[in-house]
């Protein structure tokens, strides 16, 4: 069985970097001048591109090739995944980029996405452990007071424990409000005793960390039903003491789940409290001294809509390496002769009509969420750092209405794009030996985690469309506007700014449509919900990867075809091309469905699915 990690260079990333998106305003913020500028950025990605191929893709490949078990009650992880983890932890390249010390050296949040992006698609097993064990870091960071970031911070940063977000019960999956794992107090007001049932934990146990620490949500006995009773508590496997010992917590783990994918990474499900002897610390307001009331739901979004952005990131990691992969394979791949020369001799099956459509639309999309996801990571930097906070204000509101964006749509498309490269294999593809099925099988759970895509899409129509009072999409779309205004009359864009514009006029359209929906049959939101957001999220990408092929264009002009790096620039413009007029009339399309208002999946009885 096959891995392999296929980036040959980080030029893309470069542009992003240092061509496209403004980033001397991040370098020059206080935490990190003086340590990085755009000038390092090569020295940094190059490195970590080498690294990928050869100490994270091996440790993948071992994991494929023995994945994770459960035997006798205990897990075992893949050979080398311990050790890969507590190295990027030691190293610098995990959890310790969230320290908010005075001088600490951190990364710029869009830097580090990057090189996460690369060793996510070398070993997409690995990056969980990383990303929970961060994110559950953070939550400390943020709410717990100095006794727990000292008991639990130092460790989490070096590697020695690891971190989980624990929602999901049997009988409470999206729907978290109907939870039933339940908190009872004790004689410290800080210390709760923990029962309950949490399944689908990622990373939920591991045999190569100390102890595992746990960010479980809970309803303290007593507090208010539904989402608003909910609380958020610290849960370790093992128990630490105030002298920093460890003693077991009635932790349990009762087996792992059998996978389509993500075989290396442990899935675990774990009974806390079976005997009456697991505690937890309750971070943030008791309940029960706030009128029922707990923090528990608003703590977790911190975790949670960071967790939604990395889970794009690692969709788009898949779309990338998947991508790479069938370019090489059909550049080797020599099989038929030239459509419109059949006497010619056979060529590399690269050179077929089809075969270019398939690539190119692959990079095309690799490109446009790349955009997306890069341009969301750099307002988180702007977000955290900027000193002026209309600014910071700005940087929130396209972090909110990008969020679901940038989790959906590229885990969406991430499914069928490597459904499209696989067919560019031919028969080939569908085998284990090649690696695209199987980042195939490790992409598809990206469009579940975080919230499944439908909420998602709830999230973006009946809450960032009013947020603000309806201020802030707005804000979000004049981006898309003002540059369609300013550059219309570019004639070597025009027929893709044609349809950016067709496209603008058509999403106006659509909010039209769901507005009626809204007060007159408010079922028609969920049932078109998703196919929105598509079409959102293809208008919000048309316009990024359409602005950078005005400056790739620029670029190439100036350059000329005798330049190296005449034929990255030639891509990019051909990219958007083909995203402009290929993908985003989709737009068009989704306001023409809606204004047919099709209610044929409403009105069909449950029972004509028998047949």
């Amino acid at each position: 069985m096959g891995a392999n990690f296929a980036y040959k260079n980080t030029r893309d990333l470069e542009f992003i970097l240092q061509e496209w998106l403004p980033t001397e305003q991040i370098f020059s913020y206080d935490q990190f001048a003086g340590y990085y500028s755009k000038d390092d950025v090569k020295s940094i990605l190059d490195p970590i591109l080498k690294f990928s191929k050869e100490v994270v893709e091996p440790v993948n490949e071992a994991g494929i090739n023995n994945p994770s078990k459960f035997v006798d009650g205990k897990v075992i992880s893949p050979p080398g995944m311990g050790d890969l983890f507590r190295k990027l932890q030691q190293e610098g390249w995990g959890t310790s980029n969230i320290s908010d010390e005075e001088g600490a050296m951190v990364l710029p949040h869009i830097l580090y996405a990057m090189i996460w992006e690369m060793i996510g698609a070398a070993n997409p097993c690995l990056t969980p452990y990383i990303q929970l064990t961060d994110g559950a870091a953070r939550l400390i960071q943020t709410f717990g007071d100095e006794k727990l970031k000292e008991m639990f911070l130092p460790k989490m940063m070096d590697g020695s424990w690891s971190g989980t977000m624990c929602l999901t019960e049997p009988s409470a999956g999206s729907d978290v409000g109907d939870l039933l794992s339940k908190a009872y107090q004790t004689d410290d007001p800080r210390i709760f005793k923990i029962k309950g049932t949490k399944i689908f934990i990622t990373g939920g146990d591991n045999d190569f960390t100390e102890n595992i620490i746990h960010m479980f949500l809970g309803r303290v006995e007593g507090a208010k039903p539904g989402t608003g009773g909910i609380s958020l508590f610290i849960v370790p496997k093992y128990w630490v003491n105030d002298d920093g010992s460890l003693e077991d917590n009635d932790v349990i783990t009762t087996g792992i789940e059998h996978k389509m994918g993500l075989k290396g990474s442990i899935t675990a499900s774990l009974s806390f409290g079976d005997n009456d002897k697991c505690r937890g610390w309750l971070l943030g307001v008791n309940p029960l001294q706030n009128d029922g009331v707990g923090a528990g739901m608003a703590q977790m979004f911190q975790m949670m809509n960071l967790a939604r952005l990395d889970t794009g990131l690692e969709a788009l990691s898949m779309i990338t390496n998947g991508y790479y992969n069938a370019r090489d394979y059909c550049a080797e791949r020599v099989q038929g002769r030239p459509f419109t020369n059949p006497k010619a001799g056979r060529v590399p099956i690269i050179n077929h009509e089809d075969i270019k459509r398939t690539l190119l639309m692959g990079k095309a999309h690799m490109e446009a969420i790349r955009a997306m996801i890069y341009k969301t990571f750099f307002a988180f930097d702007v977000r955290h750092c900027d000193p002026d906070p209309e600014i910071r204000q700005k940087a929130n509101n396209l972090i909110e209405v990008a969020t679901p964006l940038c989790k959906a749509y590229s885990s969406d498309e991430s499914w069928w794009l490597l459904g499209e490269a696989i067919q560019a294999y031919g028969g080939y593809g569908y085998m284990n030996e090649y690696p695209i099925s199987q980042i195939a099988c490790d992409s598809k759970i990206y469009s579940i985690w975080e919230g499944t895509n439908f909420i998602q899409s709830l999230d973006l129509v009946g809450r960032k469309w009013t947020m603000g009072k309806g201020q802030v999409f707005a804000e979000f779309m004049q981006y898309i506007q003002d540059l369609y205004v300013n550059n219309k009359g570019n004639e070597t864009f025009a027929k893709e700014f044609l349809v950016l514009g067709a496209a603008l006029e058509a999403y106006r359209e659509i909010q039209s449509c769901m507005q009626e929906f809204k007060t007159q049959r408010p079922g028609m939101i969920p049932l078109y919900s998703r196919r929105i957001l598509t079409a959102t999220a293809q208008l919000y990408a048309g316009s990024l990867i359409l602005d950078q092929a005005l400056l790739a264009d620029k670029r190439a002009k100036e350059i000329g075809p005798e330049h190296y790096d005449y034929e990255f620039y030639y891509g990019k413009v051909a990219a958007a091309r083909y995203y402009l007029l290929n993908v985003v009339p989709n737009v068009v399309n989704t306001a023409a469905i809606l204004k047919n208002a099709d209610t044929s999946a409403i009105d069909i009885p449950v029972g004509a699915f028998e047949y």
